[in-house]
């Protein structure tokens, strides 16, 4: 899609005064305390927008919509052990962060333990974090690569290059003060796009119809309270597993810890938290909602069946064209049932019409998929001899639809067939909002929510470039480099690690590859990683007895536990959080004792 010249002004104007503003303020950053804690002037609501901005990456905006809009508003659950999370670092953290005065986070656990443990424990945030800062760059690129018919290479080296220009001029304190304008285009794009959707929905809907039409599809289903391990988003697995990873980001994390080691004073670090907790959940409920709202819209006009034009382009053009062009036929069908329907449940509503709009939503879940199964089909002949093979066997099975072998045949068909909406070029979740965007909203408007999309990627991965050069600088080369480093030595290769950090991440942006869900898959990196850290603290915090050597030992075998549990699928994701936390501890323990008998 060609933008307009006025969406180009808007876009890149918002884009350089940013750069511009993170640069000229910060100029004069000469010294450690300036470059890397910000001078310790910043006050509380700055401190909370800084560390929103660090979390809302564009993937936020990008993959959390597309998730309400696949499945509703049951995500916000993720979020409820935010607060929790934030009253405890508040009472735990950030007084002991405050009276050591120190740089990173790591610091301590030089203190509490030895030079190693706060070695390895900076080197696991360096990996996972590093890997998270190409992915907030290569989100936004590879979709908006897509749909502009950009370059992706030049997506990713623009992104990369304008956050390097005032991270590397300004530090922390450039990330700080360009994050509040961030977070004001954020707020804004947003809130724009919600009222200009819910002025396309036909006037004789209201907002509460639009609410009911959402939720006879399920899409507001907020709460679930089972107890499924199945289930990755429930209340418990929000208020317990994320609780955990919530503490372990904003606990434990160099991107967020720095944010709020530059408050003012120790009150202006515990409010400007106190401030994220209340409105983090607030926030994320209303971008869900947004990504609802989309979905009502779309009962109204009719949307594609996969939001990837290319790989539409590719399946049309192969010799599954003609199945995919009778699938839209079905689908142009259904389109007009369910507008029907949407207008009458508009006049009146009642279980029998909820009941009909959950079955249309079924059948168009099941087009979408079969729509990916054929584009599948299209892009990769190894998986439809595989497909087709397996099929043959099922079939020959069929004549006894009860014995063990066509049951577990059927299941892997199954399983198969589903398997193919997880593919890089079939996977439209991630797409859908930006697609609505630059089709459906007006002109200006455009120009704007691609500025909030790509301003979003710039405050996550300037938040992550200067804690990675922090805890290099200061955790590794500080440390484990011998030599006399005076301030403005360590200003100045501190300078050299953003840089390199910086073309670091462009480097893995340009290598990366989208998972089933791109928050997800954030998420996941920081899962199999915070756990383990967490546990290191607290062991550090409430474990007197344990020393060194049995925390250093036992964080190694639970990070390799970790990794194995991940690939094997042990749990649901957030569970790892809570479960190498756990696991660490039990290690250290058990470590420390053996030692002692000895």
């Amino acid at each position: 899609m060609v933008l307009s010249w006025i969406d180009w002004t808007v876009l890149s104007a918002t884009l350089l005064t940013i750069v511009g503003y993170g640069t000229w303020v910060t100029r004069h950053n000469k010294s450690a305390q300036d470059y890397i804690k910000g001078g310790n002037t910043t006050r509380w609501w700055t401190i909370g927008l800084s560390v929103m901005a660090t979390q809302a990456s564009a993937i936020t905006f990008l993959s959390t919509t597309g998730q309400a809009f696949s499945d509703g508003m049951g995500f916000v659950q993720f979020y409820f052990g935010l607060p929790i999370a934030m009253v405890i670092i508040c009472a735990v953290f950030i007084p002991l962060y405050h009276r050591l005065k120190v740089y990173t986070a790591y610091e301590f656990l030089e203190n509490r333990f030895d030079l190693k443990t706060r070695s390895l424990t900076a080197i696991l945030f360096l990996i996972q974090r590093g890997l998270a800062a190409g992915i907030t760059i290569f989100a936004p690129a590879i979709i908006l690569s897509i749909v502009l018919g950009i370059n992706i290479i030049y997506l990713n080296v623009i992104i990369g290059f304008l956050v390097i220009i005032y991270t590397v001029s300004g530090g922390t304190k450039a990330v700080t003060v360009t994050q509040k304008q961030q977070m004001f285009v954020i707020f804004a794009g947003m809130l724009a796009a919600l009222f200009i959707t819910l002025n396309l929905i036909p006037d004789e809907v209201s907002f509460t119809d639009a609410l009911e039409i959402a939720g006879s599809s399920g899409r507001m289903e907020v709460l679930d309270f089972s107890f499924d391990l199945e289930n990755r988003y429930t209340v418990w697995s929000g208020l317990i597993g994320g609780t955990f990873l919530a503490l372990s980001y904003f606990g434990t994390d160099q991107s967020q810890v720095q944010r709020y080691l530059s408050g003012k004073s120790m009150k202006q670090m515990q409010m400007g938290l106190i401030f994220n907790g209340l409105l983090k959940v607030p926030m994320q409920f209303f971008i869900l909602l947004v990504g609802v709202m989309v979905f009502v819209f779309y009962q109204f006009n009719p949307a594609p069946l996969n939001f990837i034009d290319a790989s539409t382009e590719t399946v049309l053009a192969s010799e599954y064209g003609d199945e995919y062009r009778t699938l839209q036929k079905k689908q142009n069908i259904l389109f007009n049932e369910k507008k029907a329907l949407s207008l009458l449940m508009a006049k009146e509503n009642n279980e029998s019409l909820k009941t009909q709009a959950y079955r249309l939503d079924s059948i168009e879940k099941a087009y979408r998929l079969e729509s990916k199964f054929l584009i599948k089909k299209a892009i990769d002949s190894d998986y439809t001899i595989a497909y087709n093979n397996l099929k043959s066997e099922v079939d020959k099975l069929s004549a006894n639809p009860k014995s063990e072998d066509y049951i577990a045949k059927s299941e892997e068909l199954d399983t198969l067939y589903k398997s193919s909406a997880k593919d890089t070029q079939t996977n439209d979740r991630d797409y859908m909002f930006i697609r609505f965007i630059l089709n459906h909203l007006p002109v200006g408007l455009i120009g704007l929510l691609l500025a909030v999309i790509l301003s979003a990627a710039m405050s996550s991965t300037a938040s992550e470039i200067n804690a990675l050069a922090t805890i290099t600088s200061i955790d590794l080369y500080g440390r484990n480099v011998k030599g006399e480093k005076d301030e403005a030595h360590m200003v100045k290769v501190t300078k050299l690690f953003t840089l390199a950090w910086g073309i670091v991440a462009i480097i893995i942006a340009c290598f990366a590859n989208l998972a089933e869900n791109l928050i997800q898959l954030v998420n996941i990196i920081g899962s199999i990683f915070y756990g383990n850290v967490l546990g290191i603290f607290l062991l550090a915090f409430f474990f007197k007895h344990i020393k060194g050597n049995a925390v250093f030992t036992g964080a190694l075998i639970t990070q390799v536990i970790i990794i194995i549990g991940w690939w094997y699928d042990w749990m649901p994701y957030l569970w790892l959080n809570l479960f190498g936390c756990v696991l660490v501890i039990l290690i250290a323990n058990m470590l420390q004792l053996l030692r002692n008998k000895d």
